[in-house]
């Protein structure tokens, strides 16, 4: 169907890996439009099929480090939890770039196509782009957590400054006041604007640990935040910073 939108043909011919990576393609490069419900319910099936598959962490089944905050490291969209923190373009519409490995593809791809349609309800209500440091919130579809918050951190080229450093703690605020407000008791944080948009690793870690300690004891709040890497070096960052074990 997919094909079909775009006046091409399906290759029967691809291996089932290669027909995975053709249909994450197509959907990458979809425009955001609706889409009959006969390959909503094909897809979600066969996306719930591809999660069946892999391993899921259960935030119930994992112990804190601190003070409700848990240190874990691995692919954020086979994390269950209230919500996942998504470091967004500031269209919301997430990666069009096919088979892309930034997280914000990875999340657009596995909850399905209807998480662009709905991210674009949003942002045309909203008729502007989403500011550097804002969030917005979302269903997570067929992720196997309930929400995706979705965030634009700060891009850093050339020397870092004290507008990209209060930028990236906006982010976590904004991420954290929806979070509460919308009730979440759990929410895992990716390590926003550290890939492709260049913030240091090491001042971002401590930017996300400060503003959100800070921001739990100013306000009282019980939500569990897990500090999702998924680099080696990250995790070595984030381990010293909350005075964790491996």
């Amino acid at each position: 169907m997919l094909c079909a939108e775009r006046g091409e043909m399906a290759s029967s011919m691809l291996q089932p890996a290669r027909k995975f990576d053709y249909f994450r393609a197509l959907v990458n490069i979809r425009a955001p439009k609706p889409i009959c419900k006969e390959f909503l319910s094909m897809q979600d099936e066969f996306l719930q099929n591809e999660l069946s598959n892999k391993l899921i962490t259960d935030i119930n089944e994992m112990s804190p480090v601190k003070n409700d905050l848990y240190l874990w490291q691995g692919d954020i969209t086979t994390l269950k939890c209230d919500g996942i923190v998504n470091a967004a373009n500031s269209q919301l519409l997430g990666c069009f770039c096919p088979n892309h490995n930034c997280i914000d593809n990875a999340i657009h791809t596995f909850a399905g196509v209807q998480l662009r349609m709905e991210c674009y309800e949003i942002m045309k209500a909203q008729r502007h782009s989403e500011p550097t440091g804002g969030a917005k919130i979302t269903k997570a579809y067929n992720l196997p957590s309930k929400y995706v918050l979705h965030t634009v951190g700060p891009i850093v080229r050339g020397e870092l400054n004290c507008i990209h450093e209060r930028e990236l703690a906006d982010c976590y605020r904004s991420c954290l006041d929806l979070a509460d407000k919308k009730g979440l008791c759990s929410l895992a944080f990716c390590c926003i604007s550290t890939g492709e948009f260049d913030f240091p690793n090491k001042r971002a870690a401590e930017i996300a640990v400060n503003t959100i300690t800070d921001y739990k004891k100013k306000n009282k709040s019980k939500i569990k935040i897990i500090f999702d890497v998924f680099k080696e070096s990250d995790y070595e960052i984030y381990a010293r910073l909350l005075n964790a074990e491996k």
